[in-house]
């Protein structure tokens, strides 16, 4: 017969503590009032997918609640365009507020969201823009995650321009990357 004295069990109690520390905080994803940061290759095309661009694109954000995030954007995307009689190299960029909401609180958690805010730059009408996006964040970490992002943007130079911009003056604009939670 095997004796177990009470050292024994305090020991293999005391060894399991760390298990359940990490067992407790393998939630994947934020919590109210944390940020994140992500950062994104970038491309772009308008809105007959026939020319584009590459870029970068770097969110902060705040979770407003734990599927909830509003932040601002930041995009710098350069393009060289060809044909024509036509050839030059254009930059522009973009500074955007965003608002997304988060759809479950696994691993995989898709998201919608819009956006607002302007284009400026070589090769671009400087003017505001807004936009409906769509994509999925992937924890492969508790706080790290890929994402992948698409975006419709409709340009317009004032308020009463936005409702024929939609189908008339509209581009997508995608991307993919890393970011985490803080």
């Amino acid at each position: 017969m095997i004796k177990v004295n009470t050292a024994t069990i305090a020991l293999c109690f005391l060894g399991a503590l760390p298990m359940a520390a990490v067992a407790q905080s393998s939630q994947f994803g934020p919590d109210q009032g944390e940020r994140e940061f992500s950062i994104s290759g970038t491309g772009s095309s308008d809105q007959n997918v026939d020319s584009g661009s590459f870029g970068v694109t770097g969110d902060l954000g705040w979770y407003l609640k734990n599927d909830l995030v509003t932040g601002i954007r930041q995009s710098v995307n350069y393009a060289s365009i060809e044909g024509e009689g036509i050839e030059d190299d254009f930059w522009n960029g973009s500074t955007r507020g965003y608002l997304n909401y988060q759809f479950l609180d696994q691993r995989a958690r898709p998201f919608v969201g819009g956006s607002l805010g302007g284009i400026y730059g070589d090769g671009v009408n400087d003017s505001a823009f807004a936009g409906l996006e769509t994509g999925m964040k992937y924890y492969v970490q508790t706080k790290t995650y890929f994402i992948a992002r698409v975006e419709y943007q409709f340009f317009f130079d004032n308020a009463d321009d936005a409702s024929d911009s939609f189908q008339d003056d509209g581009a997508w604009a995608y991307s993919v990357g890393l970011g985490y939670n803080f």
